[in-house]
C-alpha cells in the first residue's frame, strides 16, 4: 500500500470520526461538573475510544507495511 492511499484511508476514517463527534458530542461516562461559574469536564470514556480506534488503525496499518 502506498502512502498516498493509505493518507486517503486514515482522512476518510478522520472525517468519519469527526462527523460522528460533532452529532454524538459528549459520550455517556465522560464526567462533567458545573458548580458556579467553574465547569470541569474528562472526556474518559471518549479518550478510551479514540484510543481504541488509532490502536486499531495502526494495526491495519502495520499489517500492510
Amino acid at each position: 500500500m502506498s502512502i498516498g492511499k493509505m493518507f486517503i484511508i486514515l482522512g476518510i476514517v478522520f472525517l468519519i470520526i469527526g462527523l460522528l463527534w460533532t452529532f454524538i458530542g459528549k459520550l455517556p461516562g465522560d464526567i462533567s461538573f458545573k458548580k458556579g461559574n467553574v465547569s470541569f469536564h474528562f472526556p474518559i470514556v471518549t479518550s478510551i475510544v479514540v484510543s481504541i480506534i488509532l490502536t486499531l488503525i495502526f494495526f491495519i496499518i502495520g499489517r500492510f507495511r
